[in-house]
């Protein structure tokens, strides 16, 4: 029997996007709202391990199953790598995703195109690691680029329009999402995860 995982997300485009990524994972994904409703923990770590393995660790509270979760952001060269882990709230809870990007393109005003380098930076995390009662796996990835000097494109969400990928020539809300989700810090994350599970833990990959 193969290996039964909760989706610790209730966002359905990140569902969809880890199932199509894990495809071919000897796995049984399963979606956490089929389960009885559980309170999210606060997301008040200091780094985006801290935070993954924060919601991992209550959905395996909640469902006795393991988890998988992962928790991102974007790391800015000249700000020191803020806004990092507080990238959700960077300007405050009452901010939209517009208005955060302003906020980030505003903190870089005059700062020239190669000083605006920047990644998006993931961690995913199962916990616990199978065969075991505690422990986890966790695998990061990283998307490089640099921040733009104005808003381009209308697909994604967060930072993605601000976001531009030198080799392929547009921001990150300029590319549709199948492209997105080919080479994204998620993808990277979740590919790794994917193999480490395969090679460390024998969950086989599907031929």
């Amino acid at each position: 029997m193969s290996l039964r995982i909760v989706l610790a997300t209730r966002n359905a485009g990140k569902i969809r996007e880890i199932r199509s990524i894990l495809a071919d994972l000897d796995v049984e994904l399963l979606d956490s709202s089929a389960f009885p409703p559980f309170p999210e923990p606060p997301e008040d770590g200091d780094t985006f391990y801290d935070n993954a393995l924060l919601k991992a660790k209550a959905v395996h509270r909640a469902t006795g199953l393991p988890a998988l979760a992962d928790d991102s952001g974007i790391e800015v060269d000249a700000l020191g790598g803020a806004p990092g882990v507080r990238s959700a709230r960077f300007g405050g809870a009452a901010l939209t995703d517009a208005g955060r990007c302003a906020k980030l393109l505003e903190a870089l005003r005059g700062v020239d195109a190669e000083k605006r380098g920047a990644h998006f930076h993931c961690v995913a995390v199962l916990f616990p690691a199978p065969g075991k009662r505690d422990g986890d796996v966790a695998t990061e990835g990283f998307l490089y680029g640099r921040i733009a000097e104005s808003p381009r494109g209308d697909n994604g969400f967060g930072y993605d329009p601000v976001f531009f990928v030198p080799e392929r020539g547009r921001t990150v809300a300029e590319m549709d999402a199948a492209e997105k989700n080919s080479m994204s810090h998620r993808y990277r994350a979740l590919v790794e995860l994917k193999h480490l599970l395969d090679r460390e833990y024998g969950i086989a990959l599907r031929s």
